[in-house]
């Protein structure tokens, strides 16, 4: 699925400095290398639905199989691994016997101290990736777990290795063995270790999805081979909220444009990203916020939500907004399944412009029966028009006012919201009377 930069940061996927994103929630990886390689798993969302039943599947086996977890292998193990390779020390003795062990650790005590510590930690690695390959894999593995856990198994058959299968921990070993192990790591393994730390950075990474799906009871959704856009979500929120509303959401080739109205703060905004976030983590093969979800593969993902100007070009924002609903349609006038998520379209213009404008937009999107389209708006007035084009369905955030007092109920309803609530909100929080007693 094909998405950009703009969209995931409308959507939070990922917010440098900032812990509010799904990426931030989503990783309970132990190592730092894991961490990236949950980064790169979520930036790249899957290009077949083969290929996201095949992350499914490697996810709930990881689930199955929690009492199987490596604990072993820590993110200090993997930063002594690298360091070990980095660092100047004196050559390790070839072959190394009882006397030329005696004697590397008499003379050179401190080279000797760093080899000792970082081969105790390259011990941890081998017989935690053991472990790994023992416990997790068998003839039920799914496929892409299987590849890299084969994989792991190929580097790790050395007969250098056997002495870590028939130890527990390196301080079994005598002070000869251990220099043996070390200068077999140092000088003939280090591609193959480097390649080692890849694959457990992957399994981390796959164990954080694992972990999230569980600790925040994500639901798998269901991919059905269709030619047209297809999404229906029971239960649907937005996983970073502490306290979300539950949407129903329904996306078909009959009515595949859903015009969305509703007051300020009433919910819009959040209703359409959990839904953009929803079908982005389902292209992951990670569960999503909902209760259950069925879809059709999409090629694409793009939003139109937190435009701003540009000072420095001399952009005004309505013509950022313009240059975004082009780039938008020049991507997606190709034939293939998008969705298109719009949040107060031309906002930089004034009303009877941004009307105008608004209509001709959406009237030739709803041409477009190959993708479904979410856009949320003041203009109310439009509505009317549009009710005569039969795919195009109607959404609104109500909202009730009581004691002058504003209650949202984040509940979506069918219909237009013919809600005009910006002054009781200039009057409720105490601008009114500031202007008056000037």
């Amino acid at each position: 699925m094909e998405t950009d930069k703009t969209t995931l940061a409308d959507l939070s996927i990922f917010n440098d400095g900032d812990d509010f994103s799904f990426f931030s929630k989503l990783n309970l990886c132990t190592t730092t290398r894991g961490r990236d390689k949950l980064y790169q798993n979520l930036s790249t969302p899957l290009q077949s639905i083969a290929e996201i039943q095949g992350i499914q599947q490697t996810i709930l086996c990881l689930v199955s199989k929690e009492k199987h977890w490596p604990s072993r292998i820590s993110n200090g193990t993997i930063m002594v691994i690298e360091k070990f390779y980095e660092s100047a020390i004196d050559e390790i003795p070839s072959g190394a016997s009882a006397f030329s062990a005696f004697t590397y650790k008499l003379l050179h005590s401190y080279d000797h101290a760093l080899v000792k510590y970082s081969a105790q930690h390259c011990f941890d690695l081998i017989k935690g990736m053991q472990g790994v390959v023992q416990d997790l894999l068998d003839e039920e593995t799914p496929a892409p777990l299987r590849k890299i856990l084969e994989q792991a198994t190929q580097i790790m058959n050395k007969e250098q290795f056997g002495i870590v299968e028939r130890h527990d921990r390196l301080a079994d070993l005598s002070g000869a063995q251990l220099l043996r192990f070390a200068g077999f790591i140092r000088y003939h393994y280090k591609l193959n270790m480097l390649e080692l730390l890849d694959i457990f950075a992957q399994v981390d990474a796959w164990l954080s999805m694992a972990k999230a799906v569980k600790v925040f009871n994500l639901q798998f959704p269901v991919f059905i081979e269709s030619e047209k856009p297809y999404l229906e979500a029971k239960g649907l929120y937005h996983l970073l909220l502490n306290e979300p509303v539950t949407y129903d959401v329904s996306l078909t080739e009959q009515h595949n444009f859903l015009f969305l109205t509703g007051a300020n703060m009433a919910g819009k905004s959040t209703f359409i990203k959990s839904v953009g976030c929803a079908l982005f983590l389902a292209h992951t093969g990670m569960g999503v916020p909902a209760t259950n979800m069925q879809l059709s593969f999409f090629d694409g993902l793009l939003s139109n939500i937190n435009v701003t100007d540009n000072i420095a070009k001399g952009e005004s924002y309505f013509y950022n907004e313009v240059q975004r609903i082009k780039s938008t349609l020049v991507r997606i006038h190709n034939g293939k399944k998008w969705m298109i998520l719009i949040d107060e379209l031309f906002k930089g213009t004034n009303v009877q412009d941004a009307m105008k404008c608004s209509s001709t937009v959406i009237e030739g999107l709803l041409k477009m029966h190959n993708s479904v389209f979410i856009l949320s708006t003041h203009l109310y007035e439009i509505g009317k028009d549009l009710k005569k084009f039969p795919n195009i369905s109607f959404k609104y955030f109500e909202t009730s006012v009581l004691n002058d007092q504003l209650h949202f109920s984040y509940q979506l309803r069918d219909g237009i919201s013919n809600d005009r609530l910006g002054y009781l909100i200039l009057k409720r929080e105490g601008v009114v009377d500031m202007l008056e007693n000037l």
